[in-house]
């Protein structure tokens, strides 16, 4: 268990849209300072989930997390640490179902679906079940490397999540000039937006409650250190995005508007009322259990 000699153990997320999340944790001056408070380790979002769910004793075990807001639901012991979210207000391009043009929404039985956030793999279920397929169950999700052709060769539609998305945005011209296969991508924070008016929210910064008892540090302050972080990445968006273009093959411009005009880094009232709506549907279709913020 953490105590006042032990840093806190943070569970990061290494996709592109939380960089700026991150900045302090990843660049001076602030780095050093926050390296006495937080010791950081780089995972995929349900690792963060399990990492948040191990007993505090457990070596492997985190005390903060990017936690995939699904999560929250199932995971005990856990506070919501206020002000930060990856989130989105319009279009986000990293949650894409695909389908072939031919095979509406209504008729798809079968996903496959990269399973790296237990958010996105909610959302799609609430949107099957209360909009797309209200009167089925849904379809079958199957487990699936992020790879759009095998997937599309493995079920009706693939669930792309993160910067596997992104690449797919990238080469879907390419990919339809090759194939002359017609597809339809619909962005799930787009299409939750459109039938719901509230924001789409993926992942909020969660901390253990008893790792909080035991840091002798106030919430305001750990909280504090995780808002100064984002509101200095923000202000750095142009070191970033020259730093995530050496990482990733995607354009500047497309990193620079990805993360100025599709994610919301607040976690805000409007927000909050879409996670309140995203738990009440889950729980009413049996996706997760009940839950409230």
């Amino acid at each position: 268990m953490s105590n006042i000699h032990s840093p806190l153990r943070i569970a990061a997320i290494r996709f592109l849209n939380p960089a700026p999340l991150m900045w302090d944790f990843e660049h001076e001056p602030r780095r050093s300072l926050l390296a006495h408070h937080y010791s950081l380790e780089w995972m995929m979002p349900t690792q963060c989930a399990e990492r948040l769910s191990l007993p505090s004793g457990d070596p492997r075990a985190a005390d903060i997390g990017l936690i995939p807001v699904a999560a929250l639901a199932t995971t005990p012991g856990l506070v919501v640490l206020p002000g930060c979210a990856i989130a989105a207000t319009r279009r986000v391009r990293s949650i894409l179902l695909v389908r072939r043009a031919r095979q509406p929404l209504s008729q798809i039985r079968t996903v496959a679906a990269d399973t790296s956030s237990r958010a996105s793999l909610a959302y799609a279920r609430i949107l099957f079940c209360h909009w797309w397929q209200p009167n089925a169950d849904g379809p079958k999700f199957l487990q699936h490397a992020p790879d759009l052709d095998p997937m599309l060769d493995a079920a009706d539609a693939a669930l792309l999540i993160g910067d596997p998305a992104l690449y797919a945005l990238e080469e879907r011209q390419n990919r339809e000039e090759r194939s002359s296969e017609e597809l339809v991508y619909h962005d799930l924070a787009a299409e939750w937006i459109a039938l719901t008016g509230l924001p789409w929210v993926s992942a909020v910064w969660a901390i253990r409650a008893s790792a909080l008892d035991a840091s002798q540090r106030s919430f305001e302050s750990i909280a504090s250190d995780f808002i100064a972080s984002r509101d200095h990445g923000l202000a750095n968006i142009e070191t970033l995005v020259v730093e995530w273009s050496a990482r990733l093959p995607l354009a500047e411009n497309t990193i620079r508007a990805y993360l100025t005009e599709n994610i919301h880094y607040t976690l805000d009232a409007p927000c909050i009322d879409g996670l309140r709506l995203f738990y009440k549907l889950a729980e009413l279709h049996g996706i997760l259990p009940k839950f409230q913020l």
